[in-house]
């Protein structure tokens, strides 16, 4: 059975898997600095560092953020040895029926074969693709601004809650002065 189990970095075992999942799984310009990762973590109320369980089997991790309305995630990985394994699925279903509120995330655009993928594997779990210009600001500083789209799950509609949805991952998230 999936479940998420809230981490801190007090719990060492399980924050380590969680960072080397982090640094294998996405490109560094992807993620945060990692010390900056770790202060999140233990200090901002509002987002959420957890492991995925299957049963007692740490199967990967996912991050998100609560806010009034929706709720972000910002990384989601299984472990490779176990990818392709029906856990993806089982994650995303457990997550939908968990935050019970709108789900929003960003994906790279469709121009590589895994971005399509990885765009079809939320499309067939319920997530909508809204083809609307997005730039992900950069985590670190001299980075450049990422070409992406964001992709819901929920009653969020593109015309009336875009611009609501981009102002605050851009100010709250990457802390993007506006």
């Amino acid at each position: 059975m999936i479940r998420f189990q809230p981490i801190t970095t007090s719990d060492v075992q399980h924050y380590k898997f969680m960072e080397e999942l982090l640094v294998e799984s996405f490109p560094p310009e992807e993620y945060r600095e990692l010390e900056h990762l770790r202060e999140y973590t233990d200090r901002i109320g509002n987002f959420h560092n957890n492991i995925i369980f299957d049963d007692d089997l740490p199967i990967g991790f996912i991050t998100y953020w609560d806010f009034d309305g929706f709720y972000y995630v910002e990384h989601f990985a299984t472990n490779p040895a176990l990818r392709n394994g029906g856990y993806g699925k089982r994650t995303l279903e457990h997550l939908c029926e968990f935050l019970k509120r709108p789900i929003v995330l960003e994906v790279e655009r469709p121009v590589e074969e895994m971005a399509k993928r990885r765009i079809n594997f939320y499309q067939r779990h319920g997530f909508t693709l809204w083809e609307k210009d997005y730039y992900q600001p950069p985590y670190k500083e001299g980075d450049d601004f990422l070409p992406m789209y964001l992709m819901v799950h929920g009653n969020l509609d593109a015309e009336k809650d875009y611009e609501g949805i981009r102002h605050k991952l851009h100010t709250i998230v990457y802390g993007v002065k506006e």
